[in-house]
């Protein structure tokens, strides 16, 4: 069996807005790779042992004192290293030249470069070849500063008439620069380029495949485990539901899934996960009434941080009464995913902030009495789901929109009740169930409702009503990073307002999100 994380990739994160897409694009080649802050310790580089390093763009100004430095042991580790966008750029500073201010010649959005020479990283990779013999990139730009000075011993390798310097090599070392951006869509070329870095230049394997990872998942679960019992909080959402089929295959009747009824689950979603998983396809799952217990914890809590952390202790409680009864439960599995891990982590620096935390990650109490089991902890979403399908999940199960662990406690904004719950619960449903009938479901990425705990006058027939919101949110978006509002057809938003105001009698205003990420997120709270 192929070791899947033998050969990979350290990717430095600077906090660009696209770097995990660098992730997942290394991942789609069929290589291992991990993301991390630019200043994490040298120790822990060293001892990754990578094939290569990415050094990610970022907002900082390079020309500034005071602005984000790869570690030195980057240039010291002899292994080749992309520096893209303000990777690029501290690069030039860190190896012997320069970079400023692009002043007029910034570049933001498509451009057009022409690369220079034929370094082993663009040579005969191309759009178009010019009457020159250059060969032509349609590439995607975002920056402000430009390198001004190649280091010593580096060759031009790309140029835009914006831009003169913008890749650079030193073929020898194997260090490249880029000023572009390969990892989005927009570089047309963009994967074909880093999957020459990756596989051409640092000699990767494509070990990081669908049936490899499953295999050692499988394998490093029954390792893990032994013949010991574990529990797992089954919500019927996409990664909860890989990990129940996962832990099946690898530990049989060990496993005891308990779902667990808080109360701020999506309209008949209980019966559905029992149905799916207990009825169709032989999980032991529990079914735990706990909404009263997830209500009572949750009264006259109006902040957002702290009601994700009161849900994640209530799951922690609800898992602890199921464990006593069921008896010798050593272990507490969770879906957490590799986005909540880098999300709800913060560079040393302190210049990565954390977002939000994660009930997955950020809830748990120090003194649990569990172990915890993450096997999903190194994958995104879109590998979790490609699992899925190979596992027998059905589909519609899997590309469900995502639903935030602490479900509709977050999409209730301020206080959580049970009135405003089921008002919710109800609006939610209409819209999905109109995305689906008007086969505009599949064409935004994740699409909700959201209460808010304020009242509208509003009319029914001859009399004057005084009741809440419903505010509709839906975006488009390739890596929930950065998201568009969806521009769903006038006619269809005003029928779905016209079903939730007429069928959920305090519902007196239905109001639409146009906020795209950034600057706002995704979900409200």
């Amino acid at each position: 069996m192929s070791n899947i994380h033998n050969d990979k990739i350290l990717i430095l994160d600077f906090g660009s807005q696209y770097t995990q897409l660098i992730a997942r694009r290394i991942r789609e080649i069929g290589v291992y790779c991990e993301l991390l802050p630019y200043d994490v310790s040298p120790h822990f580089i060293e001892k990754f042992k990578p094939n290569g390093i990415i050094l990610s763009g970022g907002p900082d100004t390079v020309s500034q004192s005071d602005s984000a430095r790869a570690p030195e042991i980057v240039f010291e580790l002899g292994v080749p290293v992309l520096g893209i966008c303000y990777g690029m750029q501290t690069m030039a500073v860190q190896l012997g030249g320069d970079a400023r201010s692009a002043h007029d010649k910034a570049e933001f959005g498509f451009a057009q470069i022409r690369a220079r020479g034929h370094s082993p990283l663009l040579n005969e990779i191309s759009d178009e070849i010019n009457a020159e013999g250059h060969g032509l990139l349609d590439v995607w730009m975002s920056h402000g500063v430009e390198v001004t000075k190649l280091p010593p011993e580096f060759k031009l390798i790309a140029s835009t008439d914006n831009c003169a310097i913008a890749g650079f090599a030193n073929a020898d070392k194997h260090y490249y620069g880029l000023q572009f951006h390969p990892e989005v869509t927009h570089t047309k070329q963009g994967l074909h380029i880093l999957e020459r870095f990756v596989t051409g230049i640092c000699n990767c394997e494509k070990n990081w495949t669908t049936d490899n990872i499953i295999n050692e998942l499988v394998g490093d679960l029954k390792k893990q485990i032994g013949n010991q019992k574990v529990l797992l909080g089954l919500s019927g959402g996409v990664d909860s539901s890989v990990v129940a089929i996962l832990l099946q295959q690898a530990i049989g009747d060990q496993l005891t899934c308990v779902f667990v009824d808080n109360g701020l689950l999506r309209l008949n979603e209980g019966d559905e996960v029992m149905q799916t998983f207990a009825e169709n396809m032989g999980v032991k799952v529990i079914r735990a009434d706990a909404q009263k217990h997830f209500y009572d914890a949750l009264a006259d809590e109006s902040d957002p941080e702290k009601k994700r952390k009161i849900i994640g202790r209530c799951f922690i409680e609800i898992f602890d009464q199921e464990a006593q009864i069921l008896q010798d439960i050593k272990f507490l599995a969770q879906g957490t995913i590799y986005p909540d891990v880098i999300e709800s982590a913060g560079a040393a620096s302190g210049k990565a902030k954390v977002i939000k935390s994660h009930h997955n990650v950020g809830g748990l109490p120090d003194d649990m009495a569990f172990e915890l089991v993450e096997p999903l902890k190194e994958l995104f979403k879109d590998e979790v789901r490609t699992i899925g399908v190979k596992l027998g999940i059905p589909k519609h199960m899997l590309y469900r929109h995502p639903f935030p662990g602490p479900g509709l406690g977050v999409r209730i904004l301020g206080q959580v009740k049970e009135e405003y719950a089921e008002i919710l619960r109800r609006a939610d449903h209409i819209f999905m169930e109109e995305l689906h009938a008007h086969d505009l479901y599949d064409q935004v990425n994740q699409a909700f409702a959201v209460f808010l705990p304020v009242k509208s006058v509003g009319v029914t027939g001859d009399e004057r009503r005084y009741d809440y919101v419903i505010a509709l949110r839906a975006v488009e978006t390739i890596d929930f990073m950065t998201a568009r509002w969806a521009r769903l057809p006038y006619d269809f938003l005003d029928h779905v307002s016209n079903r939730i105001m007429n069928e959920i009698s305090r519902v007196s205003r239905v109001v639409y999100d146009i906020s795209g990420k950034p600057p706002a997120t995704i979900e409200w709270e």
